[in-house]
């Protein structure tokens, strides 16, 4: 039965979802609209680059150049796409495109580049994968198989499963960690060396530049291994194949190193800060407070306009416990970076530490406004709670809630603290049935991540008068997170028929300590 609805399903996929890839002229399925592409786009691309670092804003001139030399690629590309481009401020060596046109570069990678045409191969690689539709077209199969379970859920009435038909709140995420096949990738190494010297760029960058990543990938750097080559593997046929385009495109062409080592010489210089930061946060992360201090003041020295070293500072005071000293890192990092959504969370986080509730809940809106976090949503639920505005403590915690972190749990534990016993239907789950000997069963469930204790049901029936009547039952009991417990409702002799017209809701809970 799966099977003929999962061919019914794509036979009218391909029926109605074939679209012509505008790079390649070939058929390809297509369940995404070009308007939806390009909201996608436009919707995760603030959100992701904060969420990988935020923008490198040090040298704004290095941004400036980038978005240059991929602006010039665009123009040669196979597609008109509001293009942008980004350099991030992470040193995993990284770039991934958006739906659309949204590409970003880290930091981590500009530095390994040593010329003008290897920076042209890396965008045009993303800009290829960005006019191919190669990630929409990942998410049109991806919908297929969601569109064939659900046709699936449909003959067997299973409603759990119906949210796998709709895109989750967390696609971006997935859209850039994803993994392109082979095929996309040969495609956007060929296209891609083709609009490099369209462009005037020399294509022998490409084949430099992958003969790179193959020596990077066989010494297993873990650097590499968790950015890049997590969804762009390099491989010794890539190398060949880049080798073999070499032979059909014109030779020569500019390749641009001295430019290149210009336009980037202030982040080769300052590069020892970003690795004695990266060291610091370690060192925070193992509790080793003195060699995290030393290494931030040593990033600092060697650059003094990066905001993440100077909260790098803010963590270490933070974690002693010293506010006011955490609080004027956090506002140093915000004066010379205000568009990072960190920096507004921390120094929301001390200033409710400090009790000074105005500000704190100013940053943490702040911080909300470039990148929702579970952390700034709780904190705010718990400053509502304490102000008695509990609508917006409610409000806030749901929020956070939704997020499947260990701060989301606790975020949900905080609002069940206070809406429990207004709502316990909406947390303990009730279904019921008849036992063997025909008595009233009840199975209750706790899906949520506290404990609950004197769930209360109340049964409601017609008698044989026809009047609706309503019992209560209380049990004492605990019912654990995440555990099942059936209970007798104190009706017996019933039949199925009778059954129907007998209702059982969850009327009263209470949270255990």
């Amino acid at each position: 039965m799966h099977k003929i609805l999962l061919s019914a399903f794509m036979l009218i996929a391909c029926l109605t979802g074939c679209a012509v890839n505008p790079v390649t002229g070939e058929n390809q399925l297509s369940l995404v609209s070009e308007a939806q592409e390009l909201e996608i786009g436009r919707k995760n691309y603030a959100p992701l680059r904060q969420a990988q670092g935020g923008d490198y804003v040090v040298d704004k001139k290095l941004t400036a150049y980038v978005s240059e030399v991929g602006q010039k690629l665009a123009a040669v590309s196979d597609r008109r796409l509001p293009y942008e481009f980004k350099v991030l401020n992470s040193s995993v060596p990284n770039a991934w495109a958006l739906p659309g046109g949204k590409i970003s570069l880290n930091r981590g990678l500009l530095v390994e580049l040593e010329s003008e045409a290897e920076l042209a191969a890396v965008l045009g690689h993303e800009i290829t994968h960005a006019a191919a539709k190669h990630t929409v077209s990942s998410m049109s199969r991806g919908m297929l198989i969601q569109g064939a379970v659900l046709a699936t859920v449909v003959g067997t009435q299973d409603k759990e499963y119906a949210q796998l038909a709709a895109l989750g709140a967390g696609i971006g995420a997935q859209l850039v960690t994803q993994k392109y096949g082979r095929d996309a990738e040969r495609e956007s190494d060929f296209y891609g060396m083709k609009y490099m010297s369209k462009a005037g760029y020399d294509p022998q960058g490409a084949v430099d530049l992958q003969r790179t990543f193959v020596r990077l990938s066989e010494s297993k750097n873990q650097d590499w291994l968790s950015g890049l080559f997590a969804s762009h593997p390099p491989s010794r046929e890539r190398v060949e194949n880049n080798i073999q385009t070499l032979t059909i495109l014109p030779g020569g062409g500019e390749r641009g190193e001295q430019r290149y080592h210009s336009m980037t010489a202030h982040l080769k210089r300052t590069q020892p800060a970003y690795e004695a930061y990266d060291e610091g946060r370690k060192a925070l992360e193992e509790d080793d407070l003195s060699k995290a201090l030393r290494l931030a003041k040593k990033a600092i020295d060697l650059e003094p306009k990066e905001g993440h070293f100077h909260a790098l500072l803010g963590d270490i005071e933070e974690k002693k416990e010293e506010y006011g000293k955490a609080k004027r890192h956090y506002s140093k990092a915000v004066r010379l970076n205000n568009g990072f959504f960190y920096y507004y969370l921390k120094r929301g986080q001390v200033n409710d530490r400090l009790n000074v509730s105005t500000a704190a809940k100013r940053d943490l809106e702040k911080s909300i406004q470039l990148l929702p976090t579970a952390n700034a949503y709780t904190l705010l639920g718990n400053i509502a709670k304490r102000e008695g505005d509990i609508t917006s403590a409610k409000s806030y915690y749901s929020k956070a809630a939704s997020n499947k972190t260990k701060q989301g749990k606790l975020a949900y534990r905080s609002l069940m603290e206070i809406d429990l016993q207004d709502n316990p239907q909406k947390y303990i789950k009730i279904r019921t049935g008849l036992d063997n000997n025909g008595r009233l069963k009840a199975e209750l469930t706790n899906p949520t991540p506290g404990d609950v204790k004197n769930v209360v049901v109340t049964v409601r029936y017609r008698d044989s008068s026809g009047v609706i009547r309503s019992v209560k039952r209380a049990y004492r009991g605990e019912l654990m997170a995440g555990k099942k417990r059936v209970v007798d409702l104190g009706f017996s002799s019933l039949t199925q028929s009778q059954l129907v017209n007998i209702n059982a809701v969850v009327t009263g809970a209470n949270l255990s300590k």
